[in-house]
């Protein structure tokens, strides 16, 4: 059987750790197993270098940074290939332009594009556990790429998919996908198994088990994952198809995002292009729009309202300067001390009510709510920063999730 094993920063934050995730991986390696560990950098690296950089300017070039960054996982792979080697057996750790991973060149958020394997294969085939730097990749000009934040779980979902793996598993420093946070809910209970669907809404709107983008790799490429604790054994949780899979819970779960921003545009013209202008005008800045929201016309005018990460707001307020007069629109507004809280359950869609339910368990705690955005598995709003927390407490509590039953 070939496994790709990836493990998270966390799991490899010093020295100890490093040495009981080489004793994992001998372990399955020693059951007869081909192996493949894809490392993030070690505990708080990446925030340590991203801070160093602060240090010395506001605008680093993004190109710089990803020759910076994708150290952290360099020194992670060989510090873990050396305990391997040290357990007496053979091994050897690969960057990701040795891998042949190969990306676009959006440098700090590249795509994977495409994994060559043939190095991958060959030294699987000389019986070697090949130990590969998650995160990073290179463009068509050989230029070190990283992935995003998270992009260690997409390069090991890419490399299972390109080796046609038999497991994929996902180790980091919980148990599994909880119904919540636990550390905003102590009552959270872990799901034996959820859709890739699922997954997505909640890696998408604030979970961070799992990158969004991994998920809808796996989920391309029919990958089961197991998102597990590399502390324990226990088993985790399965993301699968939702084919057969029973669907007692009609909400699967409560995520909360703090990292958002709220932006409005007031009385702009209501004619046809004025939503085309501004989202593609946002878009050529590679600002990702999350939430939209647009009011009932009033002569002849609306407003339009819409959220992007903090990190996207100080571009977005531009932006909004620079095309306001093209629009007609009287003015804007932004917010940064917002959050988005969601409740996700492929059940959902079969079960009228849902929403009404949510909004119940809101009004009861005194929580307004600024925006409400629906899916078929999925509502989300936009609430005040201080209330967010408050409110996944109180969906939790309504939708009954603890018990593990909604009946």
């Amino acid at each position: 059987m070939l496994v790709v094993q990836k493990y998270g920063g966390s799991s490899v934050a010093d020295a100890g750790r490093i040495c009981r995730v080489a004793r994992r991986v001998a372990d399955v390696y020693e059951q007869g197993h081909q192996v493949v560990v894809v490392v993030s950098a070690m505990g708080d690296t990446t925030d340590e270098l991203i801070h160093l950089v602060s240090e010395i300017t506001g605008n680093p070039p993004d190109r710089e940074m990803d020759v910076l960054l994708s150290t952290g996982e360099q020194v992670s792979i060989a510090l873990l290939a050396i305990a391997i080697k040290d357990l007496d057996k053979p091994v050897i750790s690969l960057t990701g332009a040795q891998v042949g991973i190969l990306t676009d060149n959006s440098h700090t958020k590249a795509r994977i594009l495409k994994v060559n394997s043939t190095r991958l294969r060959g030294e699987l085939d000389r019986g070697n556990i090949v130990v590969v730097a998650g995160f990073q990749g290179i463009d068509e000009k050989n230029d070190i790429t990283t992935l995003g934040r998270g992009g260690s779980d997409t390069t090991a979902v890419a490399l299972a998919a390109s080796l046609k793996a038999d497991l994929c598993e996902i180790y980091t420093d919980v148990d599994g996908v909880y119904t919540t946070d636990p550390r905003v809910v102590p009552e959270a209970r872990k799901l034996d198994e959820v859709s890739y669907e699922e997954m997505l809404e909640l890696a998408n709107l604030g979970a961070v088990v799992l990158h969004p983008r991994s998920v809808e790799l796996a989920m391309q490429y029919k990958i089961p994952l197991h998102v597990r604790s590399s502390f324990n054994h226990n088993l985790g949780t399965i993301v699968k198809e939702a084919v057969n899979m029973e669907k007692a819970l009609v909400v699967t779960g409560v995520a909360y995002d703090s990292n958002v921003a709220k932006l409005g545009i007031y009385n702009v013209f209501d004619k046809p292009g004025v939503a085309y202008r501004l989202f593609k005008a946002l878009a050529d800045e590679k600002i990702n729009v999350d939430m939209i929201v647009q009011s009932a016309m009033r002569d002849d005018r609306n407003d339009i309202s819409f959220t992007c990460t903090q990190a996207d707001l100080n571009k977005a307020q531009s932006v909004l300067e620079r095309i306001l007069p093209d629009l007609g629109a009287d003015g804007f507004s932004c917010e940064d001390g917002v959050a988005k809280v969601s409740i996700v359950g492929a059940g959902m869609v079969s079960n009228p009510g849902v929403a009404a339910m949510m909004f119940e368990a809101l009004a009861e705690k005194g929580i307004n709510l600024e925006m409400i955005s629906t899916s078929e598995i999925k509502v989300s709003v936009i609430i005040r920063e201080e209330d967010a927390k408050r409110a996944v407490q109180a969906l939790h509590d309504k939708f009954n999730m603890a018990r593990g039953s909604q009946e």
